[in-house]
């Protein structure tokens, strides 16, 4: 059994993927390695089983996609809006779209968790183009592990902790 504690901090992204090969080969001849990170990309990418633990404490422990099954969707839609157009309103009626499960709002920026993006998305559409709203960015991706984190602990960072 392997202890890894934050392996690839301070690595460049070359040694990064070189390490995580490693890992990969211990992994394919049976052996166990747990690994401690705070890089969400490289525990979905390495893992079989990932804890999330907050305040000392595991919150959730299951496979990167059970965990991101658990978020409430695996499509999220990442919408900046431009400076004039208050958030809030907004993120009020985008809560209220065809399977539009969650909604978080950082600053100009409101994230929308939804089962079926094809449905949520011209629903968006018509709303924005009805409300007059302003928009500077709009782009969906698939959720993942740092998204189940945000969610479960409800910030990106603590300060002064």
């Amino acid at each position: 059994m392997l202890f890894l504690d934050e392996p690839t901090t301070g690595l460049d992204p070359q040694s990064r993927r070189s390490l995580w090969d490693v890992i990969r080969s211990l992994k394919d001849r049976g052996r166990t390695v747990v690994v401690t990170t705070h890089y969400m990309d490289e525990a979905e990418r390495l893992c079989d089983r990932v804890a999330v633990v907050d305040h000392g404490k595991v919150i959730a422990l299951g496979t990167p996609a059970e965990l991101i099954a658990r978020v409430g969707g695996e499509h999220i839609i990442d919408l900046n809006l431009d400076p004039s157009t208050p958030v809030r309103p907004v993120a009020d009626q985008l809560a209220k779209l065809p399977t539009v499960q969650s909604v978080r709002t950082d600053g100009d920026k409101i994230t929308l968790t939804a089962a079926e993006p094809h449905r949520a998305l011209p629903a968006l559409l018509d709303l924005v183009r009805e409300n007059g709203v302003k928009i500077a960015g709009l782009t969906t991706r698939t959720a993942t592990l740092e998204d189940v984190f945000v969610t479960l602990t409800g910030r990106h960072l603590r300060e002064g902790e």
